[in-house]
């Protein structure tokens, strides 16, 4: 679970999932007492005074049983739990290998969350490669690099963010030979981040993916990196992609649409979410939601990674969740969420309010958000307007905060 969520957040999925007993490390004591829930709780203090008792050891494994459930935030602002099966996992990990290549003496560094796709897949892997892993708990560059000259590591997974700080640290040092591997995911990646990458000559793999796919669905390999700039790559063995209009035909080579996919890797569905499954899921194919194109020679290009979702720091939120808060405030009538850029997060969530009470405060505003809200998803500013910008069927118009923004020359976190 994301242990940087609000006791409230975690009560949810704890509930939602049907979860019999959660372990946790002792520093999470006082976040776990304030969790509303009838569930077993072990501490990993007791865990470790547990009597250990005889299993069976599972010889084989169904590939369609569900082995995860990985919580993620809908349009809705309700979070959804994914379903991934063995299957998934098992996929993805052999897409992955058949595309980066595997070797004996390949080592992976963590240090991206493990309660993230992007890291529970470094987990998965490990097992079904038989590859050891190196895990970080946080991103601290000057031992990420440490690390990777001690331990002779091969594969590293980072956002843009990650990757520019790695680059500062190092100066004019270069990893070690034995590294031929860096991950990128997180939205395409700035060229002069590319091309400071290729002058240090760290291989960068660019990636497309999503807790839906259980990591990377596609990848642009580094010989392609300045050539394709903005690329995601192709799609993965045997991923397929399609790109559909709003009536869910495909459209033209080059031209913008919904990205679809489709694979083996592809969640089953979400838990007790009938209807959102049936909505997301169509003859197998997964509506992203996301949009993008296919270009003449079959990469993929994501021109929105959801047209409301912010990422900051490679955390995905999602405005609805932080407009549903601000709404629940008696004082506040109105309340529209985007994403400004930021030179340290890429980007960070600003919220536009209207007040139905004169009196209401941003600081009151900004308690609100604290009690019920991961600190990541606390807006960094709040916009008092008259009204804000709807179509005629009353749905919000982002595009237009995003230019009242750039009105604002706005510094946020510079």
């Amino acid at each position: 679970m994301n242990n940087r969520l609000t006791p409230e957040e975690l009560s949810w999925q704890l509930g939602d999932s049907e979860a019999k007993v959660l372990v946790y490390e002792t520093r999470f004591e006082d976040k776990v007492s304030e969790i509303n829930s009838g569930i077993r709780k072990i501490g990993t203090d007791e865990w470790s005074q547990l009597q250990e008792k005889t299993v069976s050891i599972l010889e084989e494994y169904n590939l369609d049983d569900v082995t995860t459930i990985m919580y993620t935030s809908g349009t809705t602002g309700n979070p959804k739990g994914v379903m991934q099966t063995y299957g998934n996992h098992w996929w993805s990990a052999n897409a992955s290998a058949l595309n980066l290549g595997l070797h004996e003496q390949d080592k992976w560094l963590c240090t991206v969350p493990i309660f993230h796709i992007s890291g529970y897949s470094i987990l998965m892997r490990s097992q079904i490669y038989g590859m050891p892993v190196v895990l970080h708990s946080s991103f601290e560059e000057k031992k990420v690099i440490e690390d990777i000259q001690r331990y002779k590591i091969s594969i590293m997974s980072v956002v843009s963010t990650m990757l520019r700080r790695l680059l500062d640290e190092l100066g004019t040092g270069r990893l070690p030979n034995s590294f031929h591997c860096m991950l990128l995911g997180g939205g395409p990646a700035p060229l002069p981040l590319l091309e400071s990458c290729i002058d240090k000559e760290i291989p960068v793999f660019q990636t497309y993916g999503m807790t839906e796919t259980s990591s990377q669905f596609a990848t642009l390999s580094p010989e392609y990196s300045i050539e394709r700039v903005g690329s995601a790559g192709k799609a993965l063995f045997p991923n397929q992609i399609r790109i559909v209009d709003s009536d869910g035909q495909d459209v033209p080579q080059g031209a913008d649409g919904e990205i679809l996919v489709k694979g083996p890797n592809v969640t089953i569905g979400y838990l007790n979410r009938p209807d959102v499954t049936a909505d997301k899921i169509r003859d197998k194919w997964l509506h992203t939601g996301d949009i993008g194109y296919l270009d003449s020679d079959g990469f993929l290009y994501v021109l929105d990674r959801r047209s409301d979702l912010i990422i900051s720091g490679g955390e995905n939120i999602y405005p609805a969740e932080i407009e549903g808060v601000l709404l629940s405030h008696p004082g506040v009538s109105d309340a529209g969420v985007i994403g400004a850029p930021d030179e340290k997060w890429q980007q960070v969530p600003v919220a536009f309010i209207v007040k139905s009470d004169p009196g209401v405060s941003e600081k009151e505003l900004l308690a609100l958000c604290e009690e019920k809200l991961a600190k990541y998803k606390l807006p960094k500013k709040f916009y008092f307007v008259e009204s804000l910008p709807r179509n005629a069927a009353k749905k919000l118009l982002r595009r237009k905060l995003r230019e009242w923004l750039e009105a604002e020359g706005d510094g946020i976190g510079h």
